[in-house]
């Protein structure tokens, strides 16, 4: 819509505005002050003035709502900061800072002309708006002369000319123009006038109409809710939005409420044609929903000759008794005057149901309830659950209640009261400066919490399991439950049960551990523990018994565990959706390991299979880490030569993924770079001479347990979320998977930039150095090369030459023909599909410092799959 005049009016604002925009909080609230001052003087004249331009309300009650508006208001938020930076925290890196919206289009009503345009201005100026007033046509000249009173005030103290503007002779079409050149609509007055600001197509602050019912429990002062209700409905002659318009009154008092009501001049009118004469007068003939204007903010005298009904002269509030809380039903409505509707409810039950209904015609602004506030806190409770109302106000006026910080001084003071979603506005809120500024938050770059969660102690010596058990002592132990295979029972259980006996502990031996332990095996487990009723769990063996030791303590805490939910992926283990129970710590947890690879020992890692539906689930909490870990090589002496290659190289992909991780830090790192060389050179001697050579079972025994602890911490990546996954489908042993797929991974991470890949998301992992990185790793090992990619290629081959040192093959095609295990390449194409997505998707892949394509690892798998030749990293700008 083209308005000259109001473009015109908007420009003259906008460009005041950007000026005020720049002012400090000091010459605000300068301004603020000479503002409240000048409202607070004007007081008494305006008032006058708007009761004689309106003839609704009273001129006393005008007189203080005027005061209210300047003296409240300015006494709420004189020291609030609306101005610059706010909030601030440099450890967490940010600032909130204020802003001003622009230029506000205040839509003024005729019921409040003076009072609310004096809130609506101190409120702009307070947060450097400009506003610009659109004053009702039956309220325009009270209304225009409050604008220039305050403008003149603000100018004097500083504020550019032309910071308030008024529309004079304001028509419909002006008005919505207005809204529609805004930045922001503060739009008071009639459900047709705040539709239409809701409509304009700018952000609005609107008011719906108010309809507040008023309930009168059985356990109320009925002395002084009834003068209460009385002196909210004089006040002003009823036309503030939030006055009680209908009384809803318990069955068992409702006598005496009228009793009181009448005897504080109260009339109740119950004859039939007496009320429908006031139903008659109360809308306008050709609009029913639009009051008559003759009964808004009228005396109850007035009210009785314009509806032709006789009432005594003394009376101060008329109560029309009613049955109908529907649409249909005038008296149902909001009033804006001294009358209202009378209703008697059998229980608060119906007392409840009635307010409902009553609400659906002035939905999300007031209601009211008076009760006794200890006796009546189920009454209250159930009056706060079940109304939909913005304001729910307990033992006190509405009228004066609901605007705020005269009977509740936690409700801001405000002329503008919202109805949020249940009324059609955009807050349910008294509005206050908040609602006038944008917020902008400057964010500096932080990097996540970085962490480091290891058992509290972690023995490794050859020989120490005996003297590392001596802690149980300190715990104070006195039944332990063993967790462990068959096998390991046979070759080992007596290395601990022999020094338990000698502590004079006793214990019970779980030997029913799997392979891949599943949900039944640790049920059963479970079970039996709850038999022995141990003080520390012991488990010895591979990761398998570690892993299955770990659920079947977390399954004696909380039986009802649900596997799927707790194995659910995560990208922040303190952010996961769902979280673990805490593990009661009076159990103690003891591993030890007999093998050198998974790490089990020291990490908060579980996989266990569901054995119906053959699915793995890779648990991991750090409420799974154990208490102690004991690395004694001794048990490793005997591994045969297939139990030592496969979990050393799954420990070796271990330390490579931790060290290129996201999360890896200064605390993991070491232990990776550590790690890696150890097993470069010992793992040949491990595997060869495992039986004889003592020093090279202790370094690999001592290289897994630190892989286990900075996988622990700094987690895993692609090699292992694709391991996890063919592993699954062809059982493919899990260092194997790792020893193929590793250098594959490697040079997939280092060519991120090579290959226009995409960096992972996380606060910490600043650039893609993957490449950088692995170089660091090569050199730490004594790898040659010039540049970083050919550090990496070189690297490469050196853990393919140390795959094939240890026996191991390098393809999966090349696997499953040294395992006999009949997969056709057929067979393996039809999964490679399925496989990849799953990788994708594995708890792993989050780590990763490249983002995975599902397309790219199904490349990968396929390269694995045939023994492709790694490509090579060097490229032209090397």
């Amino acid at each position: 819509m083209n308005n000259e005049k109001i473009t015109k009016l908007i420009e003259k604002v906008q460009a005041a505005q950007s000026q005020f925009a720049t002012f400090s909080q000091g010459q605000v609230d300068k301004i603020f002050t000479a503002v409240a001052i000048a409202a607070n003087k004007a007081r008494i004249e305006l008032a006058i003035d708007a009761v004689n331009e309106t003839n609704m309300g009273v001129i006393e009650d005008k007189i203080i709502k005027n005061h209210y508006a300047a003296e409240y208001i300015h006494q709420k938020y004189l020291h609030t900061q609306t101005v610059g930076v706010v909030n601030e925290n440099l450890g967490l890196g940010f600032q909130t800072v204020y802003e001003p919206v622009g230029v506000i289009g205040a839509i003024i009503p005729t019921t409040n002309p003076t009072a609310t345009v004096i809130f609506k201005i101190m409120l702009a100026l307070k947060t450097r708006n400009g506003i610009i007033i659109s004053p009702h046509p039956g309220a325009k000249n009270c209304t225009i002369k409050t604008a220039k009173i305050l403008l003149a005030a603000a100018v004097k103290a500083g504020a550019p000319n032309n910071i308030i503007g008024w529309i004079d002779d304001a028509k419909v079409e002006d008005t919505i123009a207005l809204m529609q050149e805004a930045n922001l609509i503060l739009a008071t007055g009639g459900p047709g006038m705040v539709k239409s600001a809701y409509s304009s197509g700018k952000p609005a602050i609107g008011v719906g109409a108010g309809n507040c019912p008023a309930i009168i429990s059985s356990l109320a002062d009925l002395d002084m809710a009834t003068s209460s209700i009385i002196q909210s409905n004089m006040f002003d002659n009823g036309v503030v939005c939030a006055t009680e318009n209908s009384v809803i009154v318990l069955d068992s008092v409702y006598d005496q409420v009228c009793q009181y009501f009448t005897a504080k001049n109260g009339y109740i009118v119950t004859k039939k044609e007496d009320l429908d004469k006031i139903r008659a007068v109360m809308f306008k003939k050709d609009n029913y929903g639009i009051l008559n204007a003759a009964l808004v903010g009228k005396s109850p005298l007035q009210i009785a000759e314009v509806a032709g009904i006789t009432i005594p002269h003394q009376t101060k509030l008329i109560l029309c008794e009613a049955n109908k809380t529907t649409h249909d039903e005038p008296l149902a409505h909001e009033k804006l005057s001294t009358y209202v509707a009378l209703y008697r409810a059998k229980d608060f039950n119906s007392a409840i149901k009635m307010a409902s209904d009553l609400l659906l015609m002035g939905p999300g602004h007031t209601a009211s309830l008076w009760t006794d506030e200890i006796r009546g806190k189920q009454e209250i409770a159930k009056f706060r659950d079940e109304l939909n109302a913005g304001r729910l106000l307990v033992n006190m006026p509405a009228s004066l209640g609901a605007v705020g910080d005269m009977f509740n001084f936690y409700l801001a003071p405000s002329f503008t009261l919202g109805c949020g979603s249940w009324g059609g506005n955009s807050t349910s809120e008294n509005i206050q400066p908040k609602h006038l500024l944008n917020t902008k938050v400057l964010a500096l770059r932080r990097e996540n919490m970085e962490w480091i969660r290891l058992p509290e102690k972690i023995y490794h010596k050859f020989g120490c399991l005996p003297f590392a058990l001596e802690d149980l002592k300190n715990w104070q132990a006195k039944k332990v439950f063993i967790v462990t295979d068959p096998v390991i029972n046979k070759l080992y259980s007596h290395k601990i049960t022999t020094v338990l006996e000698n502590l004079k502990i006793n214990y019970d031996i779980f030997d029913s551990v799997e392979p891949n332990p599943t949900f039944a095996t640790t049920k059963r487990g479970a079970a039996a523990m709850a038999i022995s009723q141990p003080d520390v769990v012991i488990a010895i063996g591979g990761g398998s018994a570690m892993d299955a030791a770990k659920i079947i303590l977390l399954l004696h805490q909380d039986p009802n565990l649900n596997f799927e939910n707790l194995a659910m992926t995560f990208n922040d283990i303190r952010k996961r959706i769902v979280k673990f129970p805490i593990i009661n710590n009076q159990v103690k947890l003891v591993c030890i390991p007999t093998t050198a690879g998974t790490g089990s020992e020291v990490t908060p890692f579980s996989v266990i299979t569901d054995e119906k539906t053959h699915i793995k689930y890779p648990l991991a909490d750090y409420a799974l880490t154990p208490n102690i870990a004991i690395i004694d090589p001794e048990l490793t002496l005997t591994l045969p030569k297939q139990a030592t290659n496969a979990p050393a190289l799954d420990a070796l992909t271990h330390l490579f993924e931790a060290y290129v991780s996201v999360l890896a830090t200064t605390y993991t790192d070491p232990y990776c770079l550590q790690g890696i060389k150890t097993i470069f050179d010992f793992l040949p001697d491990a595997y060869h001479h495992g039986s004889d050579d003592i020093a090279a079972r202790c370094a690999i025994a001592d290289a897994a347990t630190q892989a286990g602890m900075a996988f622990a911490n700094a987690f895993l990546g692609l090699v292992h979320s694709m391991s996890h996954k063919i592993g699954g489908k062809f059982n493919v042993i899990h260092g194997c998977a790792n020893a193929i797929l590793l250098p594959y991974v490697i040079r997939y991470n280092s060519a991120v930039i090579l290959d226009g890949g995409k960096q992972t998301y996380f606060s910490q992992y600043k650039v893609a150095n993957a490449l950088e990185r692995y170089a660091t790793i090569a050199r730490n090992c004594e790898v040659k090369g010039k540049t970083p990619s050919e550090l990496v290629d070189n690297l490469i081959i050196k853990i393919q030459n140390l795959v094939k040192n240890v026996e191991m093959p390098l393809s999966f095609k090349e696997y499953f023909a040294q395992y006999n295990l009949k997969v056709s390449e057929d067979e393996f194409l039809a999964a490679v599909d399925p496989m990849a997505q799953d990788a994708f998707d594995d708890q792993c892949t989050p780590a990763n410092p490249r983002i995975p394509l599902i397309k790219d690892i199904k490349a990968i798998y396929l390269d694995a799959y045939y023994g492709k030749p790694v490509k090579s990293l060097q490229s032209k700008n090397d």
